[in-house]
């Protein structure tokens, strides 16, 4: 983490990631308010939908930047667009778009936010070892196994 504190915030603890990266869990709020980057790794559901809106970004500090790598529709675009173009953040990274392939109105054209596709999984080694770590969940799921890169394991776990 370069020498960062490294906080973070998931339904659940995660021990081994804590271990590993010498993370720290924090809830959400605490999160906001002070860490300097923001990022966000997680699906899309139902809980994550404008999991950052208005009101969290208020609570960041005026020097955070927030970075959205996950899914568009987990950030409130026009709430952000209000946060960068008032300075309420410093400013944000987006590979991913609320309302794809249409942009949020204002947020192109502001000077504190970069824009990029969502490409970092193309290249040949990538996609192939995304197919090839597909092919064993697959496997596992028919042998009646739990698949390793299983994102909402409740689902799984219900069906035993």
């Amino acid at each position: 983490g370069f020498d960062m504190d490294i906080l973070y915030h998931n339904r659940s603890r995660k021990p081994e990631f804590e271990r590993d990266c010498g993370a720290r869990y924090v809830e959400l709020g605490e999160l906001l308010r002070t860490a300097d980057y923001v990022t966000l790794h997680l699906p899309l559901t139902d809980h994550t939908y404008h999991l950052i809106g208005g009101e969290e970004l208020d609570m960041m500090k005026p020097s955070a930047f927030l970075i959205n790598t996950a899914r568009g529709q987990c950030v409130d675009e026009r709430a952000l667009v209000r946060a960068l173009g008032s300075g309420s953040i410093a400013g944000a990274a987006l590979d991913v778009f609320e309302n794809e392939p249409e942009l949020t109105p204002g947020l192109a054209s502001l000077s504190n936010v970069l824009l990029c596709p969502h490409a970092g999984s193309a290249s040949r080694e990538t996609r192939a070892k995304m197919a090839e770590m597909a092919a064993r969940d697959l496997l596992a799921s028919l042998r009646g196994e739990r698949p390793r890169h299983c994102i909402n394991p409740e689902v799984f776990e219900k069906k035993k």
